[in-house]
């Protein structure tokens, strides 16, 4: 049992993996009293004053107590963002990361003036923007009461947050960062006139992005040996034209 759970959580995506893991801990170690929220939200004054930079990371980490609420952006972090990791963004990590990063920091902006502590969830609407508007034909069903179209996704989990009487700033700031990017990445570009403004760093590329083999790579000569010496030892293979 548990070496089946090791090997599915190995199989997610790394940074699906990673994000989903840090905000389930960060959740438990609020939840065991180990660190308290105070130590977590967004506070613009005590990172720039006090230094504490881990703010700027933290705050997209906690999405409050153990709860419906909690489980219900978890979910959805993870089931968004392993679908994008794994559809558009596949075998793409370092501009999978890119898009954190660039999302990550508009959202901080914005934030400064907007007065918001945690920005998880807009974080996790963002990542459901962007998911839904690059699979704009998939039905959606949303607890079996609502048919719709996924570009309507983020909109109607916008509502679903005013009905439980939370505020929809959050939900609009990840729909306006989603667009944002969605727009610069996807529209922009093939505009006539446009061109692609978000570039990947190549230290992500680097850090990211496995090297693709070399076609002009030439073999050395012992290489060529080696593998000269295996296909004649090899009982498997077929004479060539001149040998018929």
């Amino acid at each position: 049992m548990a070496h089946s759970f090791t090997q599915e959580y190995f199989q997610i995506p790394s940074v699906t993996r990673a994000y989903t893991t840090a905000c389930v801990l960060t959740t438990a170690a609020v939840q065991l009293e180990v660190i308290t929220p105070f130590q977590l939200y967004f506070n613009p004054d005590l990172i720039i004053r006090r230094y504490q930079l881990w703010r700027l990371i933290t705050n997209f980490l906690f999405f409050g107590s153990l709860g419906f609420s909690f489980l219900f952006n978890i979910i959805f972090l993870y089931r968004y963002c392993r679908m994008l990791e794994e559809g558009s963004f596949r075998g793409r990590t370092a501009d999978f990361v890119y898009m954190f990063l660039f999302g990550g920091v508009l959202m901080t902006l914005f934030g400064l003036f907007a007065n918001l502590f945690f920005l998880g969830q807009a974080f996790t609407i963002m990542l459901v923007y962007v998911w839904s508007r690059r699979n704009p034909y998939i039905r959606m069903n949303f607890f079996g009461l609502l048919n719709f179209q996924a570009p309507f996704l983020p909109w109607v989990l916008m509502g679903f947050s005013l009905l439980l009487g939370n505020s929809i700033v959050v939900d609009l700031l990840g729909i306006g960062v989603g667009h944002i990017y969605y727009f610069l990445e996807d529209v922009f570009p093939n505009q006539p006139g446009g061109r692609k403004l978000l570039m990947t760093p190549e230290l992500l590329r680097t850090v990211f992005d496995t090297p693709e083999e070399d076609p002009s790579y030439f073999p050395l000569p012992e290489e060529q040996a080696g593998e000269f010496w295996q296909d004649q030892g090899g009982d498997g293979g077929e004479p060539n034209d001149q040998g018929q």
